[in-house]
C-alpha cells in the first residue's frame, strides 16, 4: 500500500508538469490550484492507475 502512495505522489507532479501548472504548484503550493485543476490531475491520474 506505501508503495501505490508514493506512486500517486509522483505522478501527481509528472501530471502537473504536463499540464503546465508544476511551476504554480512548486512557487505558491497545491493548495493555489484551482478546482478544475485539481480535478484535471485527478482524472488523470485515476484513468492511468485503472488502465
Amino acid at each position: 500500500m506505501k508503495k501505490k502512495k508514493e506512486d500517486r505522489s509522483s505522478m501527481k507532479y509528472k501530471v502537473a508538469q504536463e499540464l503546465g501548472l508544476l511551476e504554480k504548484v512548486e512557487k505558491s503550493g497545491w493548495d493555489s490550484l484551482t478546482a478544475k485543476e485539481s480535478g484535471r490531475i485527478g482524472g488523470i491520474i485515476s484513468r492511468r492507475f485503472k488502465g
